[in-house]
């Protein structure tokens, strides 16, 4: 999509693309979107990551973003070229090979300079203030990165919500695109303990796993459990149980010939209906929906 020069958001706020920046964009289901995105492709399967929007921009000078209360963490991943960021009162280069994460709630900057292109991919988070975001920081943070897998699984899920596609082969894109934002993200994390024990349940989604065992898993109460879970993730540790359960189910189902009461037994229910019933609360459709 051509980009056109000018929009904003917010009081103060400036959006700049100019006439030689094009761009393409998939929205989440999270709110109206701002003029700029135009007709952009929408993918609901964003919203269960709390991504607001997945995309590629390649720009070229006068592009420039300011932000003076970004409401989620925004992933900048170059792999062409090189742009400016805003870090602590100085400019920050971000260059092909390399990443930037932006935290939420503070002012956050990014420009093209003269003469010189910027093409990157990016992932855009909606987050709340009272829970912890993709990462804890006040200031960017900045790594290597390969970042052209992540632009490949941004430019599958634009291509399959640009057609006819099913809910199984969005989920599957959407899926890669947060992976690789973690991969990025995991080592500034703040409890690197969750992410060990949320690995430990991916690997054994049948198990019957309760809160005492989780907890157990990581040293802590169940009650201090509840609370880190609150704070990182937004929902409590059992119900995040489920949350991997109906992911490795929904991958089950989109990569596989297994019928639904295998999936069922995979994921640890023994009773199809409430498998079901989960998965359409979790999901926003039935098991046998989702293969399309």
């Amino acid at each position: 999509m051509a980009a056109d020069k000018t929009g904003a958001s917010e009081i103060g706020d400036i959006h700049i693309l100019g006439a030689g920046t094009s761009f393409r964009a998939v929205l989440g289901a999270l709110g109206d979107p701002p003029a700029w995105f135009g007709a952009s492709p929408r993918s609901g399967e964003l919203a269960r990551h709390d991504i607001a929007h997945v995309g590629v921009m390649d720009a070229r000078k006068p592009f420039k973003i300011v932000r003076h209360d970004q409401s989620g963490t925004f992933l900048i991943a170059c792999t062409e070229g090189s742009g400016k960021v805003l870090s602590d009162g100085g400019w920050r280069t971000v260059s092909a090979g390399h990443a930037c994460l932006l935290p939420p709630f503070v002012m956050n900057s990014i420009h093209c300079e003269t003469g010189k292109p910027w093409k990157f991919a990016w992932v855009r988070y909606s987050e709340s203030r009272e829970r912890n975001p993709v990462v804890s920081a006040d200031s960017p943070v900045f790594g290597k990165y390969h970042g052209v897998p992540l632009q490949r699984a941004i430019e599958g899920l634009h291509a399959e919500s640009s057609a006819e596609a099913t809910p199984a082969a969005k989920n599957l894109w959407t899926d890669l695109i947060q992976g690789y934002v973690m991969r990025f993200a995991q080592p500034h994390r703040s409890d690197r303990r969750l992410w060990k024990l949320w690995k430990t349940v991916e690997g054994a989604p049948a198990r019957k796993w309760s809160l005492s065992e989780l907890a157990d898993a990581v040293f802590v109460s169940p009650e201090h459990l509840r609370r880190i879970c609150a704070k990182e993730l937004g929902r409590s540790p059992m119900q995040q149980v489920t949350f991997i359960r109906m992911q490795h189910a929904a991958r089950m189902l989109a990569t596989t010939g297994e019928k639904v009461e295998t999936v069922c037994r995979a994921v640890g229910y023994s009773n199809p209906y409430t498998f079901s019933n989960t998965f359409l609360k979790w999901m926003g459709r039935r098991p046998s929906q989702h293969r399309g």
